[in-house]
């Protein structure tokens, strides 16, 4: 494959510091090694508490179900969120028993169409759900003047936007708390990773908790002494003050993440280069295609997204001949999911079916080069010199 959509971008240090750490330890799962990653994290990105989890999937649960218990969410209570954006953002939501309300999603920053969302806060909302997909951040200021006084709290999934920036602040910073994800093909990895981060000592907590089973113990130190002086009657190695579930992760994925996070900066910039070429190759074809376009934008994919379906079908068909391989704008719209379809009709949901019918992406990481740039432009020249036929 010339251009795949995934690479792997553990360096040789990556590895070979993983291999001394599995030499010298006797303790794989989580332990110092996590606390390490957590506080390396909060350090690049700018918040008190960071708390590591075995996927992004599994800190939009935790988030979404400790939110419920610590607010006082009721069944049915409703979510707003886009059309566009990835499966384990509404499953949490379902999963908790409240009600996600879906909102169309604009051509520009492809995070909600706002005028819409607007339309769709009712007194029964308790969160708007922002992902900033593929890189691109969402009007946040926008949405909070939206938002105004009401208590509705606002979580930002930056899964595909580490470092993206909303005025001069990294996205995850703008909202009650936030995920991130270091799956394999993201701006960083661990392999198999998230992370929930938050200013709010109270979500901190009780993500901690619901991390591992509810358990006090998993708590930091200084926490210990109340709630054993609260409850004399329960050993205190088996003290569980909620519900929870079992998302830890390991050292090993954290030893990762310690030695990827140093490189993260770097791949920022060479994925925004990239990115910054990649609008140059479209410009002289920018009749064909919906141009996104956010300042501070982290790169995560090189999205084409057609003016005409037929069109990027024949292209999406022609790079693939040439080994570039590509996939949907993440789920397209959702509301084709067969489970999702009760909830409201795609159709209704026009900038959503653009992005599922004439969107797709390719790979967009550090091992992007002129030559495959150089490959790409050439791509569109003779595809649009011979007409989409």
């Amino acid at each position: 494959m010339f251009w795949k959509l995934q690479e792997n971008i553990l360096e040789k240090e990556d590895i070979e510091g993983l291999v001394d750490f599995i030499r010298s330890t006797e303790r794989f799962t989580q332990f110092e090694k996590v606390r390490q990653f957590e506080e390396l994290w909060c350090a690049w990105q700018g918040c008190r508490f960071s708390v590591f989890v075995n996927s992004g999937s599994s800190a939009n649960l935790v988030i979404t179900n400790l939110m419920k218990q610590l607010y006082g969410w009721r069944d049915g209570d409703e979510v707003v969120v886009p059309v566009v954006t990835w499966i384990t953002n509404i499953t949490p939501i379902i999963q908790c028993g409240l009600t996600p309300v879906f909102v169309d999603v604009n051509l520009k920053d492809y995070s909600f169409d706002y005028e819409e969302l607007e339309k769709k806060i009712t007194d029964r909302t308790r969160a708007v759900f922002v992902t900033h997909l593929v890189g691109f951040p969402a009007d946040i200021p926008r949405i909070k003047n939206i938002l105004g006084n009401r208590d509705i709290k606002l979580v930002e999934d930056c899964c595909e936007s580490h470092g993206a920036m909303q005025d001069g602040v990294k996205v995850g910073n703008l909202g009650s708390c936030s995920s991130f994800s270091f799956y394999w093909g993201h701006h960083m990895t661990t392999v198999e990773g998230g992370m929930i981060c938050t200013d709010n000592e109270d979500i901190y907590k009780l993500a901690t908790l619901k991390r591992s089973h509810g358990l006090v113990r998993e708590l930091p130190v200084h926490y210990h002494d109340t709630h054993k002086a609260a409850h004399p009657d329960v050993d205190f190695q088996f003290l569980f003050l909620t519900d929870g579930f079992n998302v830890r992760n390991t050292e090993l994925h954290a030893v990762l993440g310690i030695s990827q996070v140093k490189h993260l900066d770097h791949y920022i910039v060479v994925r925004n280069r990239n990115y910054a070429a990649f609008m140059e190759i479209l410009a002289p074809y920018s009749e064909h295609f919906f141009l996104p376009f956010s300042e501070g934008v982290s790169s995560f994919s090189l999205p084409f997204v057609f003016r005409n379906e037929k069109t990027k079908e024949l292209f999406q068909k022609s790079i693939g001949q040439a080994e570039i391989e590509s996939r949907p704008i993440i789920s397209g719209n959702i509301l084709r999911q067969p489970f999702l379809r009760k909830y409201a009709n795609p159709a209704d949901f026009p900038n959503g079916e653009i992005l599922h019918q004439n969107g797709f992406y390719i790979g967009n990481n550090q091992f992007v080069d002129e030559k495959r740039l150089n490959k790409l432009a050439e791509l569109l020249r003779e595809f649009f010199l011979d007409g989409p036929d």
